[in-house]
């Protein structure tokens, strides 16, 4: 039985025969060139990781202040009106005596001022009167007799509804006809 040396020289003698092969210049310009390739790759990975990065950054950034200011044109429109009420407010205690119709006058302009500037952001009446119910629409707080209009339809308009484009902020408050007891 061999000893223990014997194998270490037998295991070593096949390792000893491999020996690396000299490497050509041709090999190694083409070693080097394949490694600056590779750092080039590399640096080119980085810097688009971190360009990357710091887009999600100012996408989530441009995110929060769209939601922060997404009502600032709506705001600017209604400035104006609220400057228009103060100034009446004003007029009205200045002049205590004064004529009602032009503080009337005043106010239905500040009105249709206020409604125009809703308008303009898409906020349009609902208006329910003489509407069949419509639950989607409408919210009835109650039910009155009446004999002029068929029963489901709307009979009053309590308060009005309004959408934004398509989608419903507040429905109209109403209430609805149903047919007279016998």
């Amino acid at each position: 039985m061999p000893d223990a040396s014997a194998k270490a020289a037998v295991a070593a003698e096949p390792l000893a025969s491999v020996a690396p092969a000299p490497v050509t210049p041709e090999q190694l310009e083409e070693l080097q060139a394949r490694a600056a390739k590779a750092d080039e790759t590399w640096e080119r990975l980085v810097q688009t990781t971190a360009d990357f990065d710091n887009f999600k950054k100012r996408a989530a950034r441009e995110r929060q202040d769209a939601a922060r200011f997404a009502n600032e044109s709506l705001i600017q429109k209604l400035i104006p009106v609220l400057d228009n009420f103060e100034m009446a407010l004003g007029a009205a205690q200045a002049n205590a005596g004064s004529s009602l119709e032009s503080l009337q006058a005043g106010i239905a302009m500040i009105q249709q001022q206020f409604k125009s500037a809703l308008a303009e952001a898409g906020v349009v009446e609902v208006d329910a009167t003489g509407q069949p119910f419509d639950p989607h629409q409408h919210e009835a707080v109650s039910q009155q007799d009446s004999a002029e209009v068929p029963e489901g339809q709307v009979l009053q308009q309590l308060r009005k509804g309004y959408k934004l484009r398509e989608r419903l902020l507040r429905p109209a408050t109403v209430i609805v006809a149903r047919k007279p007891a016998a």
